[in-house]
């Protein structure tokens, strides 16, 4: 698809990006997001990302950050236009998307149980927060600090990939 491709096109996609939020009814990361909409359609992130911004500037949707993520969800006036707007949407495609939004739902909440990050505060100095999610709350957190950035994406990425191990063995220590 070209971004320059007719206007009834354009005006379906960020239609249908309206529409997963509205049935997502919580914040939900732009990968997640991405996921949904990809699932029903072919559409390039690029693409993706412009309608994102479009719908920013027109305040149908909004952008915040939510345990350190930036998270994206429908307004009133998204609503309201989604609403006027829903029949410009080929059943199809809204099909395809309701077919697979528990599955790809489920999927991205068991990946965002595991949250990993850092900051930089200085040249030589980086925070690094790790934290288990689960259902919307934080269940485990632990922050600390790294004085390389090497140090501090080996970290992350360890946590990441181990978690689940991770997790179980550190309230051991803790509690015994």
């Amino acid at each position: 698809m070209k971004i320059t491709s007719d206007s009834e096109t354009l005006a379906e996609n960020k239609v249908l990006i309206l529409y997963v939020l509205s049935n997502v009814n919580k914040p939900i990361t732009s990968d997640a997001l991405y996921s949904i909409v990809t699932s029903a359609i072919d559409l390039n992130y690029f693409y993706f990302q412009q309608f994102l911004l479009d719908l920013l500037e027109v305040k149908y949707i909004v952008k915040y950050k939510k345990e350190a993520q930036d998270v994206y969800e429908i307004t009133e006036s998204g609503k309201n236009t989604l609403d006027l707007t829903l029949d410009i949407l080929p059943g199809i495609i809204k099909l395809k998307v309701d077919t697979n939004f528990k599955t790809n739902m489920e999927s991205f909440e068991n990946q965002e149980s595991v949250i990993a990050e850092y900051t930089p505060k200085s040249e030589n100095e980086y925070e690094i927060e790790c934290k288990i999610v689960e259902n919307g709350e934080i269940v485990f957190e632990i922050k600390t600090y790294a004085y390389s950035r090497e140090q501090a994406q080996n970290i992350v990425d360890n946590w990441k990939r181990n978690a689940i191990k991770l997790y179980p063995e550190m309230l051991h220590i803790l509690t015994n």
